[in-house]
């Protein structure tokens, strides 16, 4: 019998714990699945590459106090692995998409146009957005001629109106008024954000303010993005992703040996495979975000420097901490953006310092290098304050203390949050407006867990005080087994919003929820 998604759902999903395997992969034969297992990427010498920079977007207006840019998405060919061309899926057809540099207070409106062959939704993550353009997964911008089918995979009527979907355009309206930040947007089409976002729809989103700009850290080229994602490539170049339907357009979900997240063999940062970055003795900010699907990273220098500790964060998820936090190594769960001072007055000019990911093995050992390769005058310097009070909520100000508990590879291979599979339909959460809650998330195993509209501050791990990467406002916390209790704060708007596990995959097998503010 071929399970489907759509069948399962009939049957209530939760009748019991069943196989391991995604849904649909009862019908792949046995040879495809033993041949995606043993893809490997073509050998690429390390190092070889400079650092890309994505391109920063420009807006189309300025005019009415806001901010205008139109972006297209579109395939187009990008040469990844030197020497080969490589299919992506990009903004504006590139991959990493341009980075939009937006003002805090000042508005920005993005026109998506889709010329891609599949629906797409556009979630800025970490913004405080209003419903009606946080890229709720089944709020679609469907392409020309897209058909309505007969199940799960027509085009969704948007929820919470008897509207159809935008033809080929959407506008985003995205207010900033909250803190300066690092945020990233990619696409949150539901059962099929893994690959898509896999296909290159990912770029990053600064929002800049009048507090960060007065502080003396590194700035202009020694302010750098770090994308960091992990993808394979068939010899010829192409990305492989282990879908069950290629096209995107029928069953979702992978093949079993995928079915616990997707894990490249080849690290990319900003695009560029394990590429090499000429910096001078003095300060650099590095901006890091872990945009992988399901790999979590332990980012170390090697050689250190001497005296140790040297990463000096500076910000989070949710923008700038109060006081910088050293630390010997930087573990980024997906989704997670760290921002970070190297001083490379540590090292002898000339010196080769690899950045290296310590959970890696063989080739994914290694994420770039840096070459000190000239002095220069310092001209930055991290101050023992950087930001003003953050504002974190009061704990006596709690009104509910809500429970939820993240479990894969329940019936049928799908993911589970408190024993339920995704519903649009079903609102698991009601807070209300401008309360402060407790939410309490326990993990089996390893999940990295996403709020949308929120930040939040943990204030535990395991029953003990917060880890030494859980500083500052956060959206996204990496729990490997176990649980952290959060506190929260729901302002903004009021409105339907979802909180899900940000592998991408264990996402796809519905290991998300709804709630929705009142």
């Amino acid at each position: 019998m071929r399970i489907t998604r759509r069948h399962f759902l009939k049957m209530g999903a939760m009748a019991g714990a069943g196989l391991a395997l995604p849904l649909g992969a009862l019908s792949v034969p046995a040879g495809r699945m033993a041949a995606a297992a043993s893809v490997r990427s073509p050998h690429v010498e390390p190092f070889g590459v400079p650092l890309p920079i994505p391109p920063v977007a420009r807006p189309v207006g300025t005019g009415g106090g806001s901010d205008r840019y139109e972006i297209v998405q579109k395939g187009a060919r990008q040469e990844i692995l030197p020497g080969l061309k490589t299919e992506v899926w990009g903004y504006d057809g590139v991959f990493p998409g341009p980075t939009i540099e937006a003002r805090r207070d000042r508005p920005v409106v993005v026109r998506q146009w889709n010329e891609l062959p599949v629906p797409v939704s556009v979630h800025l993550h970490g913004g405080k957005t209003p419903p009606g353009s946080d890229g709720y997964p089944t709020d679609l911008i469907v392409p020309e001629g897209y058909g309505h089918g007969d199940g799960a995979h027509a085009p969704y009527a948007a929820h919470g109106s008897s509207e159809k979907h935008a033809h080929m355009f959407k506008d985003y309206e995205y207010p900033n008024a909250h803190r300066a930040a690092t945020l990233w947007y990619h696409d949150h089409r539901m059962d099929f954000t893994g690959p898509q976002v896999y296909r290159g729809l990912a770029g990053m989103y600064v929002l800049r303010d009048e507090v960060e700009d007065a502080l003396p850290l590194p700035k202009g080229e020694k302010e750098v993005p770090l994308l960091i994602c992990d993808r394979t490539f068939r010899e010829d170049g192409s990305l492989y992703y282990p879908s069950l339907d290629p096209s995107l357009l029928g069953d979702p979900g992978v093949l079993a040996h995928a079915a616990n997240g997707v894990l490249g063999d080849t690290v990319l940062v900003n695009g560029a495979p394990w590429p090499l970055l000429e910096v001078s003795n003095t300060m650099h900010r590095f901006r890091i975000l872990n945009a992988s699907n399901a790999r979590s990273y332990d980012l170390a220098l090697d050689p250190p420097p001497p005296g140790g500790r040297p990463f000096v964060q500076v910000g989070g998820d949710g923008g700038l901490l109060e006081s910088p936090v050293g630390h010997e190594s930087i573990v980024a769960a997906p989704a997670e953006r760290f921002d970070v001072v190297v001083d490379f007055s540590r090292y002898r000019v000339g010196t080769e310092v690899t950045l290296k990911n310590r959970r890696g093995e063989g080739r994914t050992g290694d994420v770039m290098r840096f070459v000190v390769a000239r002095a220069e005058r310092e001209e930055s310097s991290v101050p023992r304050r950087l930001a003003p009070d953050l504002d974190f909520p009061d704990p006596g100000d709690v009104e509910v203390t809500r429970r939820f508990q993240f479990i894969a590879g329940v019936g049928g291979g799908m993911s589970a949050i408190n024993q339920k599979t995704f519903d649009p339909q079903r609102v698991d959460a009601r807070p209300r407006l401008g309360s402060t809650e407790i939410w309490e998330i326990f993990s089996d195993p390893s999940h990295p867990f996403h709020m949308h509209l929120v930040h939040f501050k943990v204030l535990s791990r395991d029953g003990g005080p917060p880890g030494p990467h859980d500083a500052g406002w956060k959206d996204t916390v990496s729990l490997e087994g176990g649980s952290v209790r959060l506190l929260v704060r729901f302002e903004g708007w009021r409105g339907r919003y979802v909180f899900h596990c940000h592998n991408l995959e264990h996402e796809d097998m519905m290991m998300m929820a709804n709630f929705e503010v009142v």
